[in-house]
């Protein structure tokens, strides 16, 4: 972390110091809702190509920051890079999205992949996009890295593409426990390698992604999920972690006792019981993406009665990714209307 961003708001929060206002980010903010990133997309061949294109990476990361005035930029990425480090490469097909011509499906298939450092290390240029990306933004804001969670890397290598149910993986759960812990012991250390190299390649703070917390139970997410990302946030120990557990809202005690430094909330969880469970915890998030679809009188008054909630030790974001179609002027709005809150 270099001097400059010792003082940005985003790692006063993380770290539990006051700050004038909460600091604001988007999911997917480096995206289609920006003609910029548009331009650029349209020239590739496809989102894969872009992933792996360390420069061109690093600059629709910083689009963002330059366009919409945020206070993080999140290295462009795919969570999907990792299965294919371990073994199992993906496609991402335009308007279906990610396909895996081979799935898991029985114990010879998890003892095939690799792991650890030795997967995590062939992301190469993931780790040349933070470094290209850490030096362009020049201690202007912080810079988050990322990874899918286990459990949501495990339904996708499974499934073999996206699913309303995940069927398939929870299936796997049930017949195959033995194997689904190794595959999933096989992510949690290849995650953990990951999250440690892009942190020593100019990550400031990393976030875990668990998308598809919400298609399991209370149990099953105490047995299968909790555990590893305990051990995630345990071994994590030179930046922030934030955990953001989509729809886990049955376990938000349990998701908050983990001891990450943030902990992200879909628009599911009302603020107030968030607070209830913790008045001390970092949450992030909270606004309905489809919000800011809406009139810009309604995006500011949902946004101030968030803030105003959730009071201290919260990072404004919206509780999912941005939607690619949302109108780029209502995404300013939001962010300005957070720029402008005070406590």
């Amino acid at each position: 972390m270099n001097e400059a961003s010792k003082n940005h708001l985003l790692l006063k929060v993380l770290n539990n110091e006051s700050v004038e206002r909460p600091p604001v980010w988007l999911m997917r903010q480096a995206g289609r809702i920006l003609p910029q990133y548009r331009k650029i997309r349209s020239s590739l061949s496809g989102f894969i190509e872009l992933v792996q294109t360390p420069a061109l990476a690093a600059e629709v990361t910083i689009q963002p920051v330059d366009e919409l005035g945020v206070d993080a930029a999140i290295i462009f990425s795919d969570i999907l890079v990792i299965p294919e480090a371990m073994g199992l490469e993906y496609e991402l097909i335009e308007k279906k999205g990610p396909f895996f011509p081979t799935t898991i499906s029985s114990a010879s298939d998890v003892n095939a992949l690799s792991e650890g450092m030795a997967a995590a290390e062939k992301l190469h240029y993931v780790f040349e996009a933070l470094e290209i990306t850490k030096r362009e933004l020049d201690g202007r804001v912080p810079l988050i890295g990322f990874s899918g969670a286990p459990w949501t890397l495990m339904s996708y290598m499974i499934e073999g593409q996206g699913s309303k149910t995940f069927s398939k993986a929870k299936k796997f759960l049930y017949q195959e426990e033995k194997a689904a812990h190794e595959l999933l012991r096989k992510l949690t250390t290849t995650i953990i390698a990951y999250l440690k190299l892009k942190i020593k390649h100019g990550a400031d703070v990393v976030q875990v992604f668990d998308s598809w917390a919400g298609v399991l139970d209370k149990q099953l997410y105490a047995k299968f999920c909790l555990p590893y990302l305990k051990q995630i946030v345990d071994e994590i120990d030179t930046a922030p972690v934030i955990i953001f557990c989509r729809g886990a809202w049955y376990s938000m005690q349990e998701i908050i006792d983990l001891g990450s430094a943030g902990v992200g909330l879909d628009w599911n969880t009302p603020p107030v019981t968030a607070r209830t469970l913790s008045q001390s915890t970092v949450f992030q998030g909270n606004m309905d993406p489809c919000q800011l679809y809406g009139r810009p009188d309604e995006i500011e008054t949902r946004a101030n009665t968030i803030m105003k909630e959730m009071g201290q030790h919260h990072i404004m974001n919206l509780g999912h990714g941005v939607y690619p179609d949302t109108p780029l002027e209502n995404v300013k709005h939001f962010v300005n209307t957070v720029k402008a809150h005070s406590y």
